[in-house]
């Protein structure tokens, strides 16, 4: 046997593997949610236990100067469209940032902020991106990490005290619709009125594969918890903010389906 058959045949066998354990996935139960939490805070406070996680948390080191550098430009990009469209102000205030990561975003938006928060669940991701903001901005940082089994406790002592609100790559990261509720509800308690929340999700379509598996977090955390685009539009207004833009970016250079929205809390 040559090369060449052997090579098509590993490929196909590993095809193969690969939808069993899809459908594997979609006929075993699913597990409590609870473990399901308890995987994602293990995942995310475990930095040593997987070999991409620095890439997953959006690390400098992790994605590559080149990603790492785009990430926040695009969404800097598509954030300034939307304050362009809403009329907002031309600087974002006092942002929250939501799931910092390494900073990739953060080093695109704290330059024009008033004071910029940083919010993970890993306190080496939180130490990270304030290193790489001290090399780009002096905006004032405050590091603040939260239990992922208690967002709620974020923003005690801090209503109404953020202009803009920025939750990206993380919704999809989430253990279930509950956990984006309450997330979406730290936001509606941290904005001051008139404020916006610049969230982004991963949407579903007709399509099976992209949904959630909920079985192994750590080989399907892109996909816990996704949306339809309309379902998302009307989860956010019921978690008290007013959606007010959609865009969509069905394929960037990390991931597809992805639906990015404007979402205001109301002045009055």
């Amino acid at each position: 046997m040559t090369i060449q058959p052997r090579r098509e045949i590993a490929r196909v066998v590993r095809r193969r593997a690969s939808q069993l354990r899809r459908v594997s996935d979609h006929v075993r139960p699913t597990p409590p949610v609870d473990r399901v939490v308890d995987d994602a805070a293990d995942y995310w406070t475990g930095r040593d236990a997987d070999p991409a996680w620095e890439g997953n948390a959006h690390w400098r080191s992790g994605l590559g100067e080149e990603h790492w550098r785009t990430v926040g430009a695009e969404h800097l990009a598509i954030f300034d469209m939307f304050a362009k469209a809403l009329d907002l102000p031309a600087t974002p205030g006092v942002v929250v940032e939501w799931g910092c990561g390494g900073g990739a975003n953060a080093v695109a938006f704290a330059p024009t902020a008033q004071e910029f928060i940083a919010v993970d669940v890993s306190a080496d991701s939180i130490a990270e991106c304030v290193r790489q903001l001290g090399m780009v901005c002096d905006t004032p940082v405050t590091p603040l990490q939260v239990d992922i089994r208690h967002p709620e406790y974020a923003a005690d002592g801090r209503e109404e005290s953020c202009d803009t609100f920025i939750c990206l790559y993380v919704v999809e990261v989430l253990p279930s619709v509950e956990d984006v509720k309450r997330i979406l509800r730290v936001a509606e308690r941290m904005l001051r009125p008139g404020g916006i929340a610049f969230v982004q999700m991963k949407y579903h379509t007709a399509d099976w594969r992209p949904r959630a598996y909920k079985r192994d977090y750590a080989r399907s955390l892109s996909t816990m918890t996704t949306f339809g685009i309309d379902e998302f539009w009307s989860l956010t207004a019921e978690c008290g903010l007013t959606p007010r833009l959609v865009t969509l970016v069905p394929e960037n250079h990390l991931d597809t389906r992805y639906a990015y929205y404007a979402l205001t809390k109301d002045a009055g």
